[in-house]
């Protein structure tokens, strides 16, 4: 009868923790790994070696910019790709709604629609971004990245880099 007590003793405390942790993750933060090189060199910078991927980045991202949609151009969020909801995707703000944006290949101007945002990788001769397929719907942002947790030797803020020349707001 003790065993019996105590293993659901712990299945409840567990459950709970599982809860809690669910709740945490889900509104106010959480760590995502950052793979592939298309943010290098903000993230993963030395992406490829001759034996493969060399490590990901694993990053916090902040909820608490999604209540009113607080985002600033230079600041790298977290967002469902716009062509297949199963991915996630991780690139920085370059504009906002009403901004105007210049693109870099077509030299094109595009102004970004409301309830919309431009975003680009800091590597852009490997990333699928805004230049790709758009400005992105703000919904489908999942949160802002503000720290890098992992390998232990790049701990530290995410610097917000604002493009120069590129916006016009108005």
């Amino acid at each position: 009868m003790a065993n019996r007590s105590l293993v659901w003793n712990v299945a409840k405390k567990c459950f709970t923790l599982g809860i809690i942790g669910v709740t945490i993750s889900d509104r106010y933060a959480s760590v995502v790994p950052i793979r592939g090189a298309s943010m290098s060199p903000t993230f993963n910078p030395r992406a490829t070696s001759l034996a493969g991927p060399v490590s990901d980045d694993y990053v916090l991202v902040e909820k608490f910019c999604l209540e009113k949609f607080q985002f600033s151009p230079g600041d790298v969020i977290v967002y469902r790709s716009p062509s297949n909801y199963k991915e996630k995707h991780v690139k920085r703000v370059i504009a906002l709604p009403g901004d105007w944006v210049g693109t870099r290949q077509t030299y094109d101007v595009v102004k970004v629609p409301e309830g919309h945002c431009w975003v680009e990788g800091d590597n852009s001769d490997c990333s699928m971004d805004s230049r790709s397929f758009g400005p992105i719907p703000m919904g489908l942002i999942q949160g802002r990245v503000s720290h890098i947790v992992w390998p232990p030797q790049r701990i530290g803020a995410v610097e917000r880099i604002y493009p120069q020349g590129r916006v016009k707001s108005y």
